[in-house]
């Protein structure tokens, strides 16, 4: 009776919930899973945290799956009045998708290689044509055949030997990142015996066409931590030991370079790198180091000729700058400038060809294509006019070509695959991602960059899309994006499951907090360690920003992250949960002290330079202060949905598991909470294109509900 009061005293105060009064006294019949409580200290540095469901992270214990099945059933019954909406939103998302497609070409060694879709399939088709599009079709992998009798299925790492006639490749049946390593003759279509497990699943091939260099991953923390050298033939159990990364806040993987000279072994933390190299003709010889590493020192390494090419931060150039060295003085005091730094630009990428240096920049949160002759005074940029794009370089494997392959789109473009003609700046537009149904018109939609003003003074960027003919009245509802970690920049992209949300009226915004590197490195430096807490004020300073300037309100405003970004929503749900009337975290870290303490799992050792360690007391404080399993409070918080994946290797289950065990507890609103586990899956989720469409909708339905919006 108490609870039917609270509801009906919200349809007085908001219309938007009377649309869902009847669905939500249904729903109050439906009883949530409750979690046992059971007392689980955890000191550090004098302090006791008390963790009543420290018990759940036991994925072999009965009562934990049991618990997590209810949860699932509770999901599944709070959302049965949507089942059918569900299936209508996939259906129109698959609906807009060439089922039938395939990828542009691209050529490498003498071969075109194409990926191409299937009608009614799920998996690619790798396939390549030799000396000409128009030779016969040679298939590499039908993984709708080998993924067969598999809930999850995921191949990655192909790579050719320099002969053509064997490929490396590796498979993930469980979606926790452990990939076995095969090889396929692709002379006689026989996947060999050698099968190379607990690995990355990318391998290299020497130039001799025998010998193969892998990284393996420890078994329990996952860390990629050493280098083999295995022959062909030979049992992968006495492959050879080249290279182990003792320090546990590295990882590390080995690669070619594109002029195919050297074998590169690379280590890497967040902020320190390292190199070895060895010349890919001697593949059973010794690699050198580089440049040793120095903290705080980063550099990233290209051949061209007898000269190194190295994009580095060295002599505090925070944004990055390009250095060359010759081939055989590799060490840092040979280092000379070729493109210094700039405070205003920041140097991403480089792609070297015969006669062209590209450079990818970012200036002013636009990410730009500079193009650079080495032999004279050729220097431009690609020209792009909009605000609201994403342009980058894609397959580049050929060395003596004058064409560059670029990817385009906008918040309202497809995607396009792009090649320019670096001499004669002639573009051709090789595909453009077709949007099917009939109903897709670009001009349909109103794209901008908007600026909100954070408390320090900062502007925040936010890239938005929208219908055209909406009012700023407050009316409408909107989902806010956001993700601000590791320096990773989510730049503003097309979606065609998205136009299901802006055709109903959403508007969508991607806010461009500090954590990534949208406005340059200093904008990452500004998102973590002990300023983490501006990539959670910076979101809930752009939401406010929206309201004020009548784009929603807080009754129409959403908010959705995953991984990192779900660390995002868990600490904005606590610093200011009245301002969203629902939130959507995907695969989330939650948990942040427990896990960031436990080295023994997944990525936490190599994870210090981005949190903080918390075995040093200012961290650990610091780190406490936001993590959101941490603060759950007793007070409201809005609707919620929480997802995850049984095998998640980036962010175990059990840390979305405890928190909405935690919050259930302690919430004192009648909004909703939803978990729900994918337990055949990880973090990327299902692993078929269209099976993935489903946890699309699933995220769709749950903020169409809200705001009562039925098909």
């Amino acid at each position: 009776m108490k609870n039917s009061i609270i509801v009906s005293f919200a349809c007085l105060t908001f219309a938007v919930a009377c649309k869902n009064q009847e669905t939500s006294e249904k729903n109050m019949k439906i009883t949530a899973p409750k979690a046992e409580k059971v007392v689980k200290e955890l000191t550090a540095h004098g302090d006791t945290r008390i963790d009543n469901y420290y018990w759940l992270n036991n994925p072999e214990d009965e009562e934990v799956i049991d618990y997590l099945n209810k949860e699932n059933e509770y999901y599944d019954a709070m959302t049965a009045h949507t089942k059918k909406f569900k299936e209508d939103l996939f259906e129109e998302m698959k609906a807009r998708i060439k089922e039938d497609d395939e990828s542009v070409p691209y050529k490498l060694n003498g071969y075109y290689y194409i990926t191409r879709y299937e009608t009614g399939k799920d998996y690619p088709i790798y396939t390549r044509k030799k000396g000409s599009l128009d030779a016969e079709e040679e298939i590499l992998f039908d993984v709708n055949e080998m993924a067969k009798g598999y809930s999850y299925y995921n191949l990655s790492g192909i790579n050719v030997s320099e002969d053509n006639k064997l490929v490396s490749f590796g498979v993930d049946t469980l979606s926790r990142r452990k990939y076995d390593i095969f090889i396929k003759n692709l002379e006689t279509g026989e996947i060999l015996t050698e099968r190379i497990p607990l690995t990355t699943g990318g391998a290299t091939w020497g130039s001799d066409n025998k010998t193969l260099f892998y990284t393996r991953k420890d078994e329990n923390t996952l860390r990629a931590d050493r280098i083999y050298r295995h022959t062909l033939g030979d049992d992968p159990i006495k492959d050879e030991l080249v290279y182990t990364e003792e320090d546990e806040t590295f990882g590390t993987y080995v690669y070619k370079t594109k002029s195919r000279k050297y074998i590169v072994i690379g280590s890497y933390s967040t902020l320190t790198s390292e190199y070895r190299i060895l010349e890919a003709d001697k593949p059973l010889g010794e690699f050198k180091v580089f440049q040793p590493r120095e903290r705080g020192l980063e550099y990233n390494i290209s051949h061209y000729g007898n000269n190194w090419y190295v994009l580095t931060n060295k002599d505090k150039a925070l944004n990055f700058k390009l250095m060359m060295t010759s081939e055989n003085k590799t060490t840092k005091e040979n280092w000379v400038d070729k493109i210094s730094h700039r405070d205003d630009v920041l140097l991403e990428d480089i792609d070297i060809f015969k006669d062209f240096l590209v450079i990818s920049e970012r200036s002013d949160g636009l990410t730009k294509i500079r193009i650079k002759k080495w032999k004279d005074e050729v220097d431009y940029y690609l020209p792009f006019s909009i605000e609201t794009y994403t342009a980058f370089t894609t397959q580049n494997p050929e060395f003596d070509t004058k064409i560059l392959r670029y990817g385009y789109n906008s918040l309202n473009t497809p995607a396009s695959i792009i090649d320019f003609n670096m001499e004669t700046k002639e573009k051709t537009v090789l595909k453009e991602t077709e949007v099917l149904g009939g109903k897709f018109d670009k001009d349909n939609y109103h794209t901008e960059r908007l600026w909100a003003t954070a408390a320090d003074g900062a502007k925040i960027p936010m890239s938005v899309i929208y219908r055209k003919g909406i009012k700023k009245d407050g009316k409408n509802p909107l989902l806010i994006y956001g993700y601000g970690s590791y320096g990773a920049t989510i730049d503003p992209y097309f979606s065609t499951v998205r136009l299901s949300l802006l055709d109903r009226g959403f508007i969508y915004v991607i806010a461009h907090v500090r954590g990534g590197e949208y406005m340059g490195r200093q904008w990452y430096e500004d998102g973590k360690l002990l300023k983490k807490k501006n990539t959670f004020t910076d979101f809930i300073d752009a939401s406010k920003y929206l309201i004020e300037e009548g784009y929603t309100s807080k009754e129409h405003l959403y908010a959705s992250g995953g991984s990192a970004g779900g660390l995002l929503m868990g600490a904005i749900v606590n610093m200011a949960p009245d301002l969203y009337n629902g939130v959507i975290a995907s695969v989330p870290f939650v948990d942040v002290v427990t896990t960031m303490l436990d080295d023994s799992i997944p990525l936490t050792t190599g994870e210090y330079d981005e949190w903080g360690n918390p075995n040093i007391e200012e961290y650990y404080n610091y780190i406490k202060s936001y993590s959101p399993y941490d603060n759950v409070e007793a007070k409201n918080y809005p609707n919620m949905l929480v997802t995850t994946g049984l095998h998640d290797s980036q962010v175990q289950y059990y840390e979305p598991a405890k928190w909405v065990a935690k919050l259930r507890d302690m919430k004192t609103d009648n909004n909703i909470l939803l978990m729900q586990t994918n337990m055949d899956a990880g973090h990327g989720g299902a692993s078929g294109r269209f099976e993935a469409l489903k946890e699309v909708a699933m995220d769709y339905a749950f903020l169409l509900d809200l705001e009562g919006i039925k098909e």
